[in-house]
């Protein structure tokens, strides 16, 4: 990723360039702050965003809340004393949320702050909840937070529903039976069993500011259920924007949700609104006993796909929001809709446009939205007008331009006066730091992505860097240089991948491969940080690391994604195999008899499926990877994946599974094999691990297993990961040979 420096103070002093630089270790990564979810403050002046520290000692990672000016200078921590994440404004820009388990669970505190200073004036935490409380949300009025919780349906509509959840928390905590009855499919989801719980949207007043951090909710302010029922209400998200926004005037809610039967084989997410304030007449008081009700409308139900991520036009006229067209594929482009709150009329913006869009945002004018999109191993941030408020008839992708040229972009906001984008960017070389956009240039017109024929000579908005946050680490640290390529792959479609150098690199010498698969399948290797799988890391201790994004990656259109349904085995493997044969014919210092494959979920499925299909490589590792097809579409929580990708079910459609199993190709494995898996994996059960070291035993093939009993999809906790890659590299080094 481009790196364009606007220095002005970095964070801890000059960084050190005089300093002797060293390869990337795994103390360094640790040592590296965590940037995320820059909000600017109502003013402009301020932007607000997290950072994470992780103690390896102490074996914690623990968020605090940090500010640094718009105009540049430098960053400052301002919540200090306690764990503090998720940083909101009020719409005053006198106070901002936050969330923190200071006290036991995650609850939502609010920080008073001084705009003439830039600190903060004190602290107190607002929310209570039994069940815990985060996704903290601000009504345009200030009068209202909004905010996530996971409660027991069975307590909706009580008099007392904050005290019923109380009491069945308490219940399970203290029960001698641990045992869980289910009666309907996704009882447990990524790493974690439901218990019984759904996520439930919940507003609280926000009471008056107080100056020194005495102020409490009175006992009457309670939070009350705005979306009560036996459904997740928003959906559960891995990350990006929230499913839920309040609209300008604060009167709704809109939110997402699914309400199909059988949620594990759906992706019907729908767009929902609720009113803040319940219906006439039956409005519940705190301690009233009455029953109180909000009638919640589905604005999507025309679309059986995925509709997500609802965001407000500032003049209230639009609904802006993503999504999907084929049901039960999470893998479908992702388009930007925009619904007319007066008509009901949607359309899509970004029709033609053949990449995913991300994370987006509204101009203060409600004339554009600005969103990141893949594109090839990057993330760029584009924009569209919003039709009917251009003051002109012509489509959508007439207006899509291209803002930025390069880089991985995302988490986006924008300045009040709509002259700045904020974003965080992040590359191979370096974690996420807060950088800014002048938002007011035409940028580049790229109605498919691409730059248009014949404005190959546009001019590209201006950017800059806010933060300087891991500036001085990295300075004592030798990167290593990465270069793209492209071969043709399989159909003779063109294929990329990409390729680190290891330190100190001398083209004259023969250097070992490290083989990276990514996961997904529905993803790619791009110019990002990784703190799970780092190429830089991987490279640090002599290797050469290979990378390619074969068919059904992402950032190269929908077609190429959806080449990989069902042929998990076919044209990903015959890519992989020809990237390689590419690179060890276009690099001579690559020693291809020193070769190992590592990869997880999907190239954790890849590096099973390599075990029964070559011998090229000197040893594999294989993390979280699907060894049985058959078996793990039983094992899975999100059965849609499953029988989307291998069109239909083990029983209804069994010689495609056996096909692309492979378990099936047992008795060709030699190759000496690492197996890692964690307990709490869901997604693709531990037992797929097991299975494969199982056979991997049997048939007297070199073998070892990594077994995590507390982590799941993702090897998260830092001593956990320590260990990850110690036992990696330590396999790798054994069977390759330094």
């Amino acid at each position: 990723m481009r790196r364009l420096f606007f220095i002005l103070v970095v964070l801890f002093g000059p960084p050190l360039f005089s300093q002797a630089r060293h390869p990337l270790t795994f103390e360094d990564t640790m040592k590296l702050k965590r940037i995320a979810e820059p909000e600017v403050s109502p003013n402009g002046k301020w932007v607000l965003f997290s950072a994470v520290d992780v103690d390896l000692a102490a074996n914690t990672k623990t968020p605090h809340v940090w500010m640094v000016p718009t105009s540049g200078g430098q960053a400052k921590e301002i919540i200090a004393g306690q764990n503090a994440d998720r940083p909101r404004w009020s719409p005053d820009g006198r106070r901002f949320a936050f969330l923190s388990t200071k006290e036991g669970g995650s609850q939502v505190w609010i920080g008073e702050f001084d705009g003439t200073s830039g600190s903060v004036r004190g602290v107190y935490k607002l929310t209570s909840m039994p069940t815990e409380a985060s996704g903290e949300l601000w009504s345009p009025d200030g009068q209202f937070l909004l905010f996530t919780s996971d409660v027991y349906p069975e307590c909706d509509g009580r008099a007392d529903e904050i005290g019923c959840n109380a009491k069945s928390v308490e219940e399970a905590n203290q029960s001698k039976v641990k045992a869980m009855i289910f009666d309907r499919l996704l009882y447990r989801h990524w790493n974690a069993y439901r218990e019984g719980k759904r996520t439930h949207l919940f507003v609280i007043p926000a009471g008056e500011p107080k100056t020194g951090g005495k102020a409490r909710p009175r006992p009457s302010l309670l939070p009350e259920d705005r979306t009560p029922g036996d459904y997740d209400a928003p959906v559960f998200s891995l990350g990006g924007q929230d499913n839920y926004a309040f609209s300008p005037d604060g009167r709704e809610i809109c939110y997402t949700s699914n309400h199909d039967n059988v949620e594990a084989t759906s992706t019907n997410n729908d767009l929902w609104i609720v009113p803040v304030s319940s219906t006439p007449g039956v409005e519940r008081r705190p301690g009233s006993g009455s029953f109180y009700s909000f009638e919640a409308s589905n604005i999507t139900s025309d679309n059986p796909a995925s509709d997500s991520t609802p965001r407000y036009s500032p003049d209230g006229n639009y609904i802006a929001y993503r999504a999907q067209s084929r049901p039960g594929y999470e893998s479908d482009r992702f388009r930007l809709m925009l619904y007319d709150r007066k008509t009901g009329e949607k359309k899509d913006l970004t029709e033609g446009f053949d990449h995913w869009v991300e994370s987006f945002v509204w101009a203060p004018d409600s004339k554009e939205i600005y969103f990141s999109a893949e594109h090839e191993r990057h993330s760029l941030i584009y924009a569209v007008n919003a039709v009917g408020t251009a003051g002109t008839t012509r489509t959508p992708t007439e207006y899509l331009r291209r803002s930025l040229v390069a880089g991985n972009n995302d988490d986006l906001a924008m300045t009040p006066d709509g002259k700045t984008l904020v974003f965080t960017r992040t590359s191979l070389s370096a974690p996420n730091e807060i950088y800014a956009a002048d938002s007011r240039g035409e940028g580049c017109p790229a109605r498919t992505g691409e730059v248009d024929p014949g404005k190959e000579n546009c001019s590209l908005n201006r950017d800059w860097a806010l933060t300087h946050s891991n500036d001085r680490l990295l300075s004592q640290i030798s990167m290593s240089k990465v270069e793209s390529f492209e071969f043709p792959g399989a159909n003779g479609d063109a294929v990329e991948g990409s390729l680190v150098e290891p330190p100190d690199f001398d083209a004259r010498r023969k250097y070992p491969v490290k083989f990276l698969i990514h996961g997904g399948p529905e993803g790619a290797w791009g110019d990002d940080w990784s703190y799970r799988w780092n190429p830089e890391l991987f490279a640090a201790n002599g290797y050469v690391v290979i990378m390619i994004n074969f068919h059904g990656s992402t950032g190269y259109g929908q077609k190429f994604v959806d080449a990989i349904n069902g042929d998990w085995g076919g044209a990903p493997f015959e890519d992989l195999m020809k990237g390689l044969d590419f690179a060890e014919k276009t690099y001579p210092f690559i020693d291809k008899d020193r070769e190992c494959a590592l990869g997880a979920s999907y190239g954790g499925y890849m590096a099973n499926w390599i075990l029964g299909h070559t011998d090229r490589f000197k040893c594999i590792v294989s993390h979280d990877g699907m060894f049985n097809a058959e078996s793990a579409w039983g094992d899975t929580e999100e059965l849609w994946f499953n029988e989307r990708e291998f069109k239909g079910t083990p029983y209804d459609n069994r010689e495609l599974y056996r096909k692309w199993s492979p378990h099936q190709y047992a008795k060709n494995f030699k190759t000496p094999t690492l197996v890692v898996h964690g307990q709490l994996d869901y997604r693709l059960d531990v037992s797929q691990g097991f299975d494969l070291f199982t056979t991997l035993q049997r048939e007297n093939v070199p073998s070892k297993m990594l077994y995590f009993p507390d982590e799941g999809h993702w090897v998260l906790k830092p001593q956990n990961s320590q260990l990850w890659y110690k036992t990696v590299n330590d396999w790798v080094d054994r069977w390759v040979g330094k």
